[in-house]
Formats: structure tokens, sequence, C-alpha cells
């Protein structure tokens, strides 16, 4: 009995009532010396300790956060829960921005890969046959089917693409028109000048009407030019301006001397040369201004007495070479006379 008050004392002097230690063991010693044989004796109740019990309520997860990593606490639940709920929701529109990013990723891809196989190669078909056309060729061209096509680019937003693939194919071909020009002879260069530069704006009659959508909504909208601008400036760049050296010493010639070559095919030439760059007419403003007007400046009256002087020795060329002034017996006599 003695032991027992001892140990009862121990027990009692145990202010947080934790009977788990080495002092429930001697009770159980002591109680079951004192038992009957056959009677058990029962096992302790070891209450959490308050402390633990908060300890243990601030490190539980909370099975309703879809990220599985909030804690909650008794006195600041709501804050901890607001951080946690901010982090997973930060976690959450990052991997969803990821993965939205990779889809438009592989998307564009595909449609990229859609463009490349099954649009631009029936495109480049046609605008070679367009390119390689001549006047008196029928050629059967879908225009509808090559304005579906266009459009389609267009709305799967590949007209940049488009435009840049547009424009080296041509420039591609008017590269080797140039090439064909240099093999030309002299006195067929005029000739053969005028034949590429017909059939380039024959060409352009039909590629721009069927580009028109990418036209108004890519270049005119976005790069602030005009399609049949940028194709008659490569036309330009890569032809005409090769050639010019070449062409304007013949034209000159040939416009000194009437019918060497032929009037339609000289006016064509000057008139195509002053489309592509006005500022060519002022190498030769002469030239230019038989088939163009107002190439040079305006008539001044006190300058009469010398565009007389002019047409008089235009006259007497024109009967030197050859070209008289016809029977004059039959002219009108003068009401004066």
């Amino acid at each position: 009995m003695e032991a027992m008050e001892d140990d009862s004392s121990e027990v009692k002097d145990d202010h947080n009532h934790n009977y788990c230690g080495s002092s429930g063991s001697k009770v159980r010693a002591a109680l079951s010396s004192q038992v009957p044989d056959g009677v058990g004796v029962p096992e302790p109740v070891c209450p959490t300790v308050p402390g633990a019990e908060s300890a243990k309520r601030q490190a539980m997860p909370w099975s309703g956060s879809p990220c599985g990593s909030k804690f909650m606490d008794s006195d600041t639940g709501s804050e901890s829960s607001e951080v946690s709920e901010t982090d997973c929701s930060a976690a959450n529109t990052e991997d969803k921005f990821s993965l939205d990013s990779t889809s438009k990723f592989l998307l564009n891809a595909m449609a990229v890969e859609d463009y490349r196989k099954n649009h631009w190669p029936n495109l480049e078909e046609a605008i070679d046959r367009l390119l390689i056309q001549n006047l008196s060729d029928h050629i059967s061209v879908s225009y509808a089917q090559i304005y579906g096509y266009v459009y389609k680019c267009v709305c799967q937003q590949h007209s940049e693409l488009l435009y840049g693939d547009l424009t080296s194919k041509i420039t591609a071909h008017l590269q080797q028109v140039s090439t064909q020009l240099q093999a030309s002879p002299a006195e067929n260069l005029i000739e053969n000048f005028n034949i590429a530069l017909t059939q380039y704006l024959a060409s352009l009659q039909c590629i721009v009407p069927v580009f028109i959508y990418l036209n108004k909504f890519y270049i005119e909208s976005k790069l602030n030019r005009d399609l049949k601008e940028d194709l008659m400036k490569l036309f330009a760049d890569h032809v005409a301006e090769e050639h010019l050296s070449k062409l304007m010493p013949l034209l000159i010639k040939a416009h000194s001397m009437p019918f060497q070559v032929q009037p339609s095919t000289m006016a064509s030439v000057v008139k195509g040369l002053y489309s592509l760059r006005p500022e060519w007419a002022q190498l030769a403003p002469a030239l230019f201004s038989s088939f163009i007007p107002q190439i040079h400046p305006p008539a001044v009256e006190s300058q009469l007495p010398d565009y007389a002087d002019r047409d008089r020795k235009l006259q007497m060329e024109l009967s030197m070479n050859g070209f008289p002034r016809g029977d004059q017996s039959r002219k009108r006599a003068s009401e004066d006379s």
C-alpha cells in the first residue's frame, strides 16, 4: 500500500496527466500485484496534450484542397488557406498557360504544314501557268478555285507566308526573264523587251484580282502598300533596271530613224518604262516627250519663235529623209488671192 501511495502521489504531481511515462508502468505493476488472478488490469488512458493537439491540427492537410498542400489552423486558418489558394491558383494558371501555349504551337505547326502541302502547291501551279502564258494561248485556270485558296490562307493567318511565297515565286520568274534578255542580240533587244513587258502586264491582270483578298486584308492594311505596285516594282528592279543602260541608247537611235522600229513597239516600251519609273524620263526627255505628254515644262509665249524654228527644222529633216510634203498644186488657194 505504501508503494501505491508513493506512486499515486507521483502521478498526482504530473500536472499534465501524462500517464504514458515511467510512472504509468509503476502503477500497472502495483495494481497487478493487488488484483486477484484472472482479473485484467485496465490500460491507462493517455489523453493528448493540448499543445500537441493544436500542433496536430496545424499540420493536418485539408482533404478539400485540389492541391493537397493546404493546412488548417484553428486561429489563422483563413489566412493560411488564402495563401495556399493563391499559390495553387497561380500554379494552375501557369500549368494552363503552358498547356495552351503548347496546344497553340502544335495547331499552328499543323496549319502551316497543311498550307505547305495543300494550298500553296495549287497556287504555285496556277501562278506558273499565268506567268508563262502567251496572249494568243488559252489556258484553262479556275479563278474561283484560286480565289478560294487565297481566302482560306488569309483566314487561317497565313497572309505573311502567302505574300512571301508569291513575291519569291515572281522574283524567280523575272530573274529567268532577265537572263533570257541578256542573251538577246542588240537589234532584237527592244522587241524582246516589249514582249517580256507586255506578257508580264497581262499576267498581272489575272494575278492581282485573284489575290485581292490578300491585298485588302494584309498588304494594304498592314504593309500600307498595293499588290500591283509591289509586283511592278519587282519587274523594274530585276528586269528593266538591269537592261536600261543598253536599252536607252537603242531607243534614242531608233527614235532618230523613223520606222526602224515599229511605232507601236516604241510607244509600248517608252510608256512601260515611264510607268515603272517616271524619273527615267529625265534620261531622254526628247524621246519620252514624243509619246508622253507634259514631259517638258509648259510652253511660254516668249519662246514661240523657238518653237517655230524647231518645227521648221523637223520638216526639213523629214523631207531630206525621204518624206516629201506631197503635191502642193492641189492645195486650196488662199482667199486673199
